[in-house]
C-alpha cells in the first residue's frame, strides 16, 4: 500500500463508482459519490486557508447533517485528525477538550458562534467556522468559492485520524486515538462480516460525534461503495416510514424497544430490511425474542468500544445466541485474563483483553494511561468482564469499571458524582445504572444530603446547567448513609439492589 492509499480517503475514490448515490437525507436532499469528492474537496481548501495543516486537529459541535459527514471525511482526506463533539455537551464541557486537543479550528452550528468563538478565543483555537443542519454557514461559505479538486495528503496507515474522548472513572476524560489503519481493517472487516455490498442501503439514524455512528455503521456503507438514508434524528415513526427503502438498520436496543412499541412497525414494514445490528449497550434477551416474533428476524447483537470500533460479533449467518455478543471479529485477537493478566480456560469469567491492528494508538497526550490500559504484549485491557464460550462466542458479565450505558452513550458516575456532590446542601452522592426497559440503564444518584429541604428537581436542575442531558440522573433518591465495606469504598452492588427494581 502506497502512503496516499494509506488514507482513508484514497481507498473511498478508489472504490466507489462516482455516479453512484451516497447518502440521501430526510429533508429531500441527495449526495453522489461524485458530490463526495468534490464538497470535501471544497471544504478540506477551506479548512487549509484557515491554517489547518497534516496534523493538526480540527473540532466539530455540529448537528447531524450530510455536509457534517463529508466535512470529517475532508479532514481525513487533507490528513488532519477530526475531533468530534457531542451536540449536547456545555461550555466548561467543551473547554476541556478544545484545551487537551488544541484545535486549529473548531467548526459549531450558527446558532452557537458567539459563545463558542469566546470560549475558542480564550482556548488558544485560531478560527470558527459555522455549519448548520441546512449545509450552511461560513464554512460553507468559502468552500463555495474554492475548486472542486484537491489531491488527497499521502499518510501513513499509523497516522492520526481521528480523536474521540471517552471518560475515565476519575471523570477525566481520554482522547483514544484512531489511525486510518485502524478505523479502514475494522470497517473492511465488519463490512465482510455483515454481507455489505453495492446494492445495499443504510437506515442512519445514529449521531455523528459516537463511535456506532460515525464509523461502525458509516464506514461499512462508504467502503463499500453503497450508500446512506440519513435520519437527523431517531424518530420512530420516521424510521418506520423510511425502512421499506432499507436493505440494513443498525442502533441501540433503545431502537428496538421503540419500534416493539409503534403499532406500524410489522413485518411488512420491514420486508426490505435483510439485517439489524444492535451494539452500545447490552439488548435485553426479552427484547431480542420479542423482536424476532415481530420482525421475524433475531437482531445482530454485537460488542465494540470506542478504543477499538468492532471487537466480536454474532454471525450473519449460524446462531446469533441470545445473551453473547458473538466471536471475535477478522483481525481481532481476544482472550479472557485474570487479574495478573494471565490467559483463563475457556468458559472462566475474567478480564477481556484484545489486541489488534483495530486497537487505537493509544490516549492523546496521556503516555501514563496509556501504559496503564495495556498488558505485556500489547493486550488492550477493555475494562469489561467476560466469558468465552468453548466455540468462541464472548458474553459480557459485567464491568470493571463502573461505566453505565444509557441510551448508548457511555456515562461515567464519577463525573456526575462530583457534579452532585459540590452543589450547597450535599455531603456525598453515588451514581449507578439501573435497568430501564428503554435506555438499557437509567443513570440514577443516590445522595446524601445536609439540607433535608433539597429536593431532586432541585438536583437534576442544577445539573442539566452543568451536564449533557444523557447524563443528568432519571431518579435521584436520598439516604442517610452509603453502605460502605470495612476498606469504605461504596457498596454499589448494593445499591443497586436497593434502587434497581423501580
Amino acid at each position: 500500500m502506497s502512503a496516499v492509499d494509506g488514507n482513508l480517503f484514497a481507498q473511498v475514490e478508489a472504490r466507489a463508482d462516482p455516479a453512484a448515490p451516497f447518502i440521501e437525507s430526510d429533508d429531500g436532499r441527495s449526495f453522489t459519490y461524485s458530490d463526495l469528492f468534490a464538497l470535501s474537496a471544497r471544504y478540506a481548501r477551506a479548512l487549509g486557508a484557515a491554517g489547518v495543516r497534516p496534523g493538526d486537529r480540527v473540532a466539530g459541535q455540529l448537528e447531524k447533517s450530510p455536509e457534517a459527514y463529508v466535512l470529517w471525511l475532508a479532514v481525513a482526506r487533507m490528513g488532519a485528525a477530526w475531533l468530534p463533539l457531542n451536540t449536547a455537551y456545555q461550555p466548561a464541557e467543551v473547554e476541556y477538550f478544545l484545551r487537551d486537543a488544541e484545535p486549529a479550528v473548531l467548526v459549531c452550528d450558527p446558532a452557537h458562534l458567539d459563545e463558542r468563538r469566546a470560549l475558542a478565543r480564550a482556548c488558544g483555537v485560531g478560527e470558527v467556522l459555522t455549519l448548520g443542519a441546512d449545509g450552511r454557514g461560513t464554512l460553507a461559505d468559502r468552500a463555495q468559492a474554492e475548486p472542486a479538486e484537491f489531491a488527497t495528503v499521502a499518510r501513513a496507515a499509523d497516522d492520526l485520524a481521528a480523536i474521540l474522548y471517552t471518560s475515565g472513572t476519575t471523570g477525566r476524560s481520554k482522547g483514544a486515538m484512531l489511525t486510518h489503519r485502524n478505523l479502514l481493517q475494522n470497517g473492511d472487516a465488519i463490512a465482510r462480516a455483515w454481507g455489505f455490498g453495492r446494492g445495499d442501503a443504510l437506515l442512519h439514524a445514529l449521531p455523528l460525534f459516537h463511535t456506532h455512528g460515525l464509523f461502525i455503521s458509516a464506514n461499512c456503507a462508504l467502503l463499500t461503495g453503497s450508500w446512506m438514508l440519513f435520519q437527523r434524528r431517531f424518530d420512530v415513526d420516521r424510521l418506520v416510514d423510511a425502512m421499506p427503502r432499507a436493505t440494513v438498520v443498525m442502533g441501540v436496543p433503545t431502537f428496538y424497544t421503540r419500534l416493539l412499541d409503534c403499532p406500524r412497525f410489522d413485518r411488512a414494514a420491514c420486508r426490505t430490511v435483510r439485517l439489524f445490528v444492535s451494539g452500545s449497550a447490552p439488548l435485553l434477551a426479552e427484547t431480542s425474542r420479542q423482536f424476532a416474533e415481530r420482525s421475524g428476524q433475531v437482531p445482530l447483537e454485537r460488542y465494540g468500544m470506542t478504543e477499538a470500533v468492532v471487537i466480536t460479533t454474532n454471525p450473519l449467518r449460524g446462531e446469533r445466541r441470545a445473551g453473547s455478543v458473538g466471536q471475535p471479529v477478522e483481525g481481532v485477537e481476544l482472550r479472557i485474563a485474570d487479574p495478573d493478566d494471565r490467559p483463563l480456560p475457556r468458559g472462566q469469567t475474567g478480564m477481556i483483553q484484545i489486541r489488534g491492528p483495530a486497537v487505537m494508538k493509544g490516549y492523546w497526550r496521556n503516555p501514563e494511561k496509556t501504559a496503564e490500559e495495556f498488558a505485556p504484549g500489547g493486550w488492550f485491557r477493555t475494562g469489561d468482564l467476560g466469558v468465552q464460550s468453548e466455540d468462541g462466542y464472548v458474553s459480557i458479565v459485567g464491568r470493571a469499571k463502573d461505566l453505565v450505558i444509557s441510551g448508548g452513550y457511555n456515562v461515567y458516575p464519577k463525573e456526575i458524582e462530583l457534579a452532585i456532590d459540590a452543589l450547597p446542601g450535599v455531603v456525598e452522592s453515588a451514581v449507578i445504572g439501573v435497568p430501564h426497559r428503554d435506555l438499557g440503564e437509567a443513570v440514577t444518584a443516590v445522595v446524601v444530603r445536609r439540607d433535608p429541604a433539597l429536593t431532586e428537581a432541585d438536583v437534576v436542575r442544577a445539573l442539566k446547567e452543568q451536564l449533557a442531558s444523557y447524563k443528568v440522573p432519571k431518579r435521584v433518591h436520598f439516604a442517610a448513609e452509603l453502605p460502605r465495606n470495612a476498606m469504605g469504598k461504596v457498596l454499589k452492588s448494593k445499591l443497586r439492589e436497593t434502587y434497581g427494581g423501580g
